[in-house]
């Protein structure tokens, strides 16, 4: 019997707040034994739990319908705007089974909107609070708040945090787009007199800090504004609404000056207790102001809100002169410090973040930002004893923090986007289990509600970085909500002409800074095929197609003699810290927009959209191999570059652009550059995640291993025996930013080659099996959480004897490569369910479905 586990309603477990009209259902499915598949479901909807049943389901009742789909189901009932919704869903195989536990869903104001509600601020000389008080004269049985405050709102009602959420709402761009947030505050609210507050601070939406991306001088930039409905419904039936207008009052707080690359000051001796509670006296307050509205489209928040994760205690605090000390939190993140210091009133404590130390201090430099302040927050004591404080409007990437002032106690704050794993990784070889630890962590750091390419210099949305770095993102942890709103912000953030510029959002920078760089925008159709190969999610591709065609008509128009121009290329190889090796840049730029054009024809292809985008790609193809491939050499080469470049040759192996025939020379002319700079790498971002499995597919998976567990310099390995925990920007010991993942992808082919396990299509639909990357490691197991269930995959290798074990989840089929010399030498448990195998180049192959399989081989070299 099959039984629905893990409902969701639009990637989310019990999400307030849906923005959408036809939300979309998910389950995962299960069943015991082998082979088990889906082959109905029913789905009923209600407005109370007790309602669920056929007879009773006053809402919606899909009936039965006949498929294996689990994920993807489209309500198709009434909706209606702030209205709670229960369901829960039946399965069939051979019969019904048992109604899946109720769950539930509840819209956000869908097109009812803000209505009475006004955008409020006002002039003040700090970080403004605005108040509200009202009356609560009844039983509450349901309230809601719905705000958006810019650039980040620190909600309070009745004195608490009306959530856990920080820097909310999301970034994104603000002239297009502008999220509110919905919470559940029921609990918060009391019998008569009540509260309702903000602070609020600048962000990206508000930044004064002048830069070289012009975020100071974005087309949306503005002072802090607030938007608010508060609805209040009680048990009689009345509704009441507080909502933001000129009846809220205004002050300046005692946050002085926010800044995401400056920091924050904070004047405690200007705070105000009690100013989000009922009595206090507001009455020297201004009244608020309505201002304008920013012009994009409010729209109900759906990824995860970024939130303190974890509280951490310094593992060292030396002084390291008088009046000067330096906390080591024993490693490197995104987040910021918690003060607790007894001082004098007037006193000001300086935290000064960073990822290095030198001559005694903590180095907090960026030659992007003006001014000599970077990532230093500042707290100027009240002097009433032991006083607690941490920023509320900015993050710093760090791992030392350098206090002056007076001596103080301080925690680190982590901090990042609240995504929840997907994937668990072990290993015999333990430099394998760093890797993946350090790639975890780094991209972690990197997530605040947009994938960021340093939480320490730049903040910003790269795309180059998640390009290189998706397939590793998206096997780590469950993205299916953060990256649906990047991909909004792309769509969000292109110009009228097609184009996209190199950061998400954008303040306008990127259009002509650094620009055209092929092998950055071209992360838009290659993340939409990512997000259907994980998450099956065709609702996404359909409503970016029009996006993405004139994106590509963009990149097409540009095309020059059957090639692409970049300007960006492999970006930071070893030994060259500003920028690509010199090398004709229109091979890359080409390769990139070949793939672009693959995938979007793949896309075209499952949404019923006609294209010629395969035929384009081979156009490009031939222009490629014409300029760069020495046929005779069996290699890729520019003219400007004299040394032999391995992401010249790895990419175009990758990619399928090498002609078959000359795909065997040229996978051999790699292998043998590796070997010849003493099993070192010589690729930068664009080839580094291409290079191991490239060299595995060909048959050189020892070449691969050796260059993975290389300990000198260019190496992860030279990283980790430099104190390393995350990924670096660059292989040099002095790299700018320690937090930085677009060189660690190593962990790919960790996850694919060295442990097994790949994703090939349509939400693990079909799973491939085949650890090809055996050398120098004896046993490796992962286990991923997809959007069908657990698939899990471990093996251990003793003499020639290897034992592997896979778990199947329903609706998955499993291609399983069991490494033997014959097929005669692999046992498979249980046999009369595995089916008649098959043998290939090493490899005994079983195709399984649902099912926990294992198989021993006598014969694994």
């Amino acid at each position: 019997m099959l039984i629905p586990r893990s409902l969701k309603t639009e990637y989310a477990v019990r999400p307030l707040g849906v923005d959408v009209s036809r939300p979309r259902f998910s389950w995962v499915a299960e069943a015991p034994g082998y082979g088990a598949v889906q082959a109905a479901y029913q789905v009923l909807v209600a407005s109370a739990p007790e309602l669920l049943t056929p007879e009773r389901a006053d809402v919606w009742d899909s009936g039965t319908v006949e498929s294996a789909r689990t994920f993807g189901i489209a309500y198709d009932g009434p909706i209606t705007a702030r209205t709670h919704y229960y369901w829960t869903v039946r399965l069939s195989d051979e019969q019904p089974g048992e109604w899946a536990a109720p769950e539930w869903f509840e819209t956000g104001l869908l097109d009812e909107g803000f209505e009475t509600a006004r955008w409020i601020g006002g002039t003040t000389d700090s970080a403004p609070l605005l108040r509200r008080g009202f009356a609560v004269d009844g039983t509450v049985r349901r309230a809601r708040l719905y705000a958006s405050g810019l650039g980040y709102a620190d909600l309070r009602l009745n004195g608490q945090a009306v959530s856990d959420a920080v820097l909310d709402p999301g970034f994104t761009a603000y002239d297009r787009t502008v999220l509110y947030v919905t919470h559940d505050v029921t609990d918060l609210l009391q019998a008569g007199d009540n509260v309702v507050g903000a602070e609020l601070g600048r962000g990206f939406f508000g930044l004064t800090s002048v830069n070289v991306w012009r975020w100071h001088d974005a087309p949306w930039t503005a002072d802090p504004r607030l938007i608010a409905r508060l609805v209040i419904e009680y048990d009689d039936g009345r509704v009441d609404e507080v909502v933001s207008d000129e009846t809220w009052r205004l002050t300046g707080g005692p946050t002085l000056s926010d800044s995401l690359y400056v920091g924050e000051t904070y004047d405690a001796r200007r705070a105000l207790p009690g100013w989000d509670a009922a009595g206090f006296d507001d009455s020297s307050w201004a009244p608020a102001s309505v201002v304008e509205a920013p012009r994009g489209t409010l729209r109900a928040q759906a990824h995860e809100p970024i939130r303190v994760i974890e509280t951490v205690d310094p593992v060292e605090v030396t002084e390291v002169r008088p009046g000067v000390w330096i906390a080591d939190f024993g490693r490197t993140v995104a987040g910021w410090t918690r003060l607790t210091v007894t001082a004098e009133a007037g006193t000001t404590i300086g935290l000064t973040h960073g990822e290095t130390v030198a001559d005694g201090n903590v180095v907090a430099q960026n030659r992007h930002v003006e001014g000599d302040r970077i990532q230093r927050d500042e707290y100027i004591a009240a002097g009433t004893g032991a006083e607690t404080w941490e920023p509320r409007f900015s993050y710093k990437g760090f791992r030392y923090v350098q206090i002056e002032g007076a001596q103080a106690d301080v925690q680190l704050r982590v901090v990042h986007s609240d995504v929840a794993s997907a994937t668990t990784f072990a290993s015999s070889q333990r430099p394998y289990e760093q890797f993946e630890r350090a790639m975890r962590r780094t991209i972690l750091g990197n997530l605040h509600g947009i994938p960021t390419d340093t939480p320490f210099y730049e903040k910003n949305g790269w795309t180059g970085d998640a390009q290189v770095g998706a397939p590793t993102m998206l096997a780590a942890l469950d993205l299916a909500r953060f990256f649906t709103k990047w991909l909004g912000d792309i769509r969000d953030s292109q110009a009228e002409s097609g184009q996209l510029p190199v950061i998400v959002p954008t303040s306008g920078w990127g259009f002509t800074d650094l620009s055209p760089a092929t092998e950055w925008p071209t992360v838009y159709p290659f993340l939409l095929r990512e997000m259907y190969r994980w998450y099956g999610d065709d609702r996404l591709l359909r409503e970016h197609w029009d996006s993405l065609t004139r994106y590509l008509a963009w990149e097409l128009d540009r095309v020059e003699d059957g090639l692409s121009v970049s300007v960006l290329g492999d970006w930071l190889p070893p030994g060259y810290g500003d920028g690509p090796a010199p090398e004709d840049r229109r091979l890359t730029g080409t390769a990139y927009l070949y793939r672009a054009l693959v995938v979007a024809a793949e896309i075209g292809e499952v949404i019923g959209q006609a294209n010629e985008y395969r035929k384009a790609a081979g156009e490009l193809a031939d222009g490629l191999n014409r300029a760069f491939l020495d046929r005779d050499a069996g290699r890729y080469r520019s003219a400007e570059d004299p040394d032999y470049r391995q992401t010249s040759n790895a990419v175009p192996l990758a990619f399928g652009i090498v002609p078959e025939d000359l795909a065997p020379k040229v996978a051999a002319g790699l292998a043998a550059d590796v070997r010849a700079r003493g099993f070192h790498l010589n690729t930068g971002c664009l080839g580094v995640g291409v290079l191991l499995p490239v060299l595995t597919k060909y048959g050189y998976g020892d070449v691969a291993t050796k260059v993975a567990l290389q300990r000198s310099y260019p190496s992860w390995g030279y990283w980790i025996d430099l104190g390393a925990d995350t990924m670096w920007e660059m292989w040099e010991d002095d790299s700018r930013s320690r937090n930085h993942y677009f060189q660690g992808t190593v962990v790919q082919w960790i996850f694919e080659n060295v442990a097994g396990l790949r994703v090939i299509d349509a939400g693990a639909e079909r799973i491939v099996v085949r650890p090809d990357a055996r050398a120098e490691v004896d046993s490796a197991s992962i286990r991923t959480e997809t959007i069908r269930g657990r698939v899990a995959v471990s093996w251990k290798k003793t003499g020639r004897v290897l034992s592997l074990d896979v778990q199947v989840p329903v609706g998955t089929t499993a291609e399983v490569y069991v490494p033997s010399a014959r097929a005669a030498d692999v046992e498979a448990v249980p046999r009369s369910f595995a089916g008649s195998p098959s043998y290939d180049n090493g490899y005994t192959v079983y195709t399984v479905g649902a099912g926990q399989w294992s198989f021993t081989s006598r014969s694994a070299s």
